[in-house]
């Protein structure tokens, strides 16, 4: 028997269906949309200025000082929240232009031959992973705790949290509301944490390009963006930021105000740190990188200038990834966080200088790059909640522990990641997190993840936070690298995860992407 073609739109039955569909869905659409505020206008209320709309009364005469007063209120709610949701907005596009310094730190670390492949991969991630957190990863992510209250509280948003009941606790797993930005979220302060949240998610997903660089097929490549971006990074970043099961290590256990992660160190590096490992374990060195008898052999990058003007374009992005995370331009924090992140990242890169003095070693610029970025990695944590001084021996730490980190892998095992992006996302990520649970202070953090008091370190009287630090970077590990490990396992079967060998040696620009990156 002969089946219509379904996909063939000439056909007239199929040409009925799909219009008739559509007319119905642009017909049911004014009545399925909730819209709560997609203009702004009514955003920021007196409310949001900690108190309530005043009452009329009997006295007219009062009753103009009272609507006086309403209105000037409202006003300042307006601007409050106006203030916070620019601030965010304008960090948020310092965070994506973060895309271009990594995109410059990899190709200029790795062949000439491969640039336009390089390249190609950390242009691409962001389209990649801005679809896949826009179809699910957002909703997974924050669709337990869509109401922030510094961008406006979206009032009419119901978040909606699924949770495992345990001990008499109940732990958060994963969000549910907010798949493809529908309508019940179509609110400005949404938007404006959608925008934020996606730009880091990026980085996330942008770090496995370097280390499985110039042997990865870019297929494989595309179906790992939409992966990491849909469900490994919002599933762990739930269980931070979401007001997951880790947020509420101190509400349900009392371990300090459970795990904390200002800005990302485990949440963004870390969980990025660790899939590249597993990247790079899985995909294998590159052809040359080790000789049979064992001996380490060094494959240049083409362009250190290239990699120097990236890095500096990352720091740069950094003063909106770490002050940003405020999600409050009136939350004057901010300059604590900005000096932090500076006085952390040129702290890495100057103790990685003395470190390669101290090690008999020429100052390699690639290893400088590493250092003063282990120092923003390792920053991006604590950043709200350490003093200079610590931020000066957190960043000094992270500049020795990326070369110390980087030469283990690269020498003892073997594993061959062309840019380090294990030895500076990982493991500093990691530092980062449990140098909060050391140095945090107590100047901030009153209430966070809903626990009274600030926050503070084992050296400022709360070993318990650091314990809660270990456990949310335990978990990152256990949690990232199985999943990872085997999703490159699963997804070469479905299309290859390594170039062919010949084309790898000929340089993947033309067989990969068609055209070369230099045309000499």
């Amino acid at each position: 028997m002969h089946l219509p073609n379904l996909w063939n739109f000439k056909n007239y039955k199929v040409r009925t269906y799909v219009i008739f569909s559509l007319t119905l869905l642009l017909m049911l659409l004014p009545f399925i949309t909730m819209a709560q505020d997609a203009t702004g206008a009514s955003t920021g209320t007196i409310k949001d200025l900690g108190i309530d709309t005043l009452a009329a009364t009997s006295d007219t005469a009062l009753n103009k000082v009272v609507n006086a007063v309403n209105s000037i209120g409202a006003a300042d709610g307006h601007n409050k929240i106006s203030i916070n949701i620019m601030w965010t907005l304008i960090c948020g596009f310092l965070v994506m232009f973060m895309q271009a310094g990594f995109a410059l730190v990899e190709t200029g670390f790795t062949q000439k031959k491969n640039v336009a492949h390089t390249m190609g991969m950390n242009f691409l991630v962001y389209a990649l992973g801005m679809i896949g957190f826009w179809i699910c990863g957002f909703a997974f992510m924050f669709g337990g705790a869509l109401n922030a209250v510094t961008l406006g509280g979206a009032p009419g948003v119901v978040p909606h949290e699924y949770v495992i009941h345990l001990f008499g606790k109940d732990f958060g797993i994963i969000g549910s509301v907010g798949f493809f930005l529908n309508s019940k979220v179509y609110d400005v302060g949404v938007f404006t944490l959608f925008l934020f949240q996606m730009v880091f998610m990026d980085t996330t997903a942008t770090i496995p390009t370097g280390s499985m660089a110039e042997r990865w097929s870019f297929k494989s490549f595309m179906i790992f963006g939409l992966f990491i971006s849909m469900f490994v990074y919002p599933l762990y970043g739930n269980w931070v930021w979401g007001g997951g099961w880790l947020a509420q290590l101190g509400i349900n256990f009392g371990l300090g105000h459970g795990h904390v992660d200002f800005a990302g160190s485990s949440v963004v590096h870390l969980v990025g740190g660790v899939a590249a490992l597993a990247g790079a374990i899985i995909i294998g060195p590159r052809i040359g990188k080790y000789g049979k008898n064992g001996e380490v052999n060094t494959i240049p990058g083409h362009n250190i200038p290239m990699a120097l003007l990236g890095t500096f374009i990352l720091a740069l992005g950094w003063f909106g990834f770490n002050p940003g995370s405020t999600l409050a331009g009136g939350d004057l924090r901010i300059a604590v966080v900005a000096v932090n992140t500076m006085m952390a990242g040129t702290a890495g890169c100057l103790s990685a200088l003395l470190f390669m003095y101290a090690k008999g070693q020429k100052p390699d610029p690639g290893m400088l790059c590493n250092g003063l970025l282990a120092g923003l990695v390792a920053i991006t944590a604590p950043c709200a909640f350490v003093n200079s001084i610590a931020s000066v021996i957190i960043g000094a730490v992270a500049g020795v522990l990326v070369i110390v980190v980087y030469n283990y892998i690269d020498r003892k095992l073997k594993i061959d990641d062309p840019v380090g992006a294990f030895a500076v996302h990982g493991a500093n990520g990691a530092w980062g997190c449990i140098a909060l649970g050391l140095f945090a202070d107590g100047s901030y953090g009153d209430g966070w993840n809903g626990v009274a008091g600030t926050v503070k370190g084992l050296f400022y009287g709360d070993g318990k936070q650091l314990v809660a630090e270990l456990i949310g970077v335990g978990t990152c590990f256990l949690f990232v690298f199985p999943v990872m490990y085997f999703f490159f396992k699963l997804s070469n079967k479905i299309t290859p995860i390594r170039v062919k060998p010949e084309d790898e040696v000929a340089g993947l620009d033309m067989p990969e992407m068609g055209v070369v990156g230099y045309v000499d």
